[in-house]
């Protein structure tokens, strides 16, 4: 049986974390773009209207799915690991990916700025791993 306290294992739970709450960021973002705006579905169709509009989407309801799996994945880490070490690193390397995401699925422009604070995340990740 693995050990759950070890690094290769508390890696892969973060990247487990990591993964699915950038897939559901993705796919959440992607369906409310396709929604469009809510304010204008609402006058038109009333607030019934705006949140059919919103959970008839495929891809809402993906990330929903992937949120949630997300969410499990951090309760069973945080179950193996230290919330010192489990959080941090989940959060910073979901703002990580959710820029790379950004850019190469969603097409957003994403400035150098961002990729620049995103570098400096993941050297306060490695931090956190000596």
């Amino acid at each position: 049986m693995m050990d759950l306290s070890s690094g290769p294992a508390i890696a892969a739970m973060i990247g487990a974390i990591v993964l699915t709450a950038t897939a559901g960021d993705v796919l959440l973002a992607s369906a409310m773009r396709s929604v469009g705006d809510l304010d204008r579905i609402k006058e038109a169709s009333g607030l019934q209207g705006a949140i059919w509009a919103v959970v008839s989407e495929s891809r809402f309801l993906g990330g929903v799915a992937f949120m949630a799996l997300s969410f499990f994945s951090l309760l069973f880490s945080l179950s193996h690991a230290d919330v010192s070490l489990i959080a941090p690193a989940a959060g910073s390397l979901t703002f990580v990916s959710n820029a790379v995401a950004a850019r190469w699925v969603l097409h957003e422009n994403v400035d150098r700025r961002r990729w620049l604070a995103a570098v400096f995340v993941c050297c306060g990740v490695a931090l956190l791993k000596h």
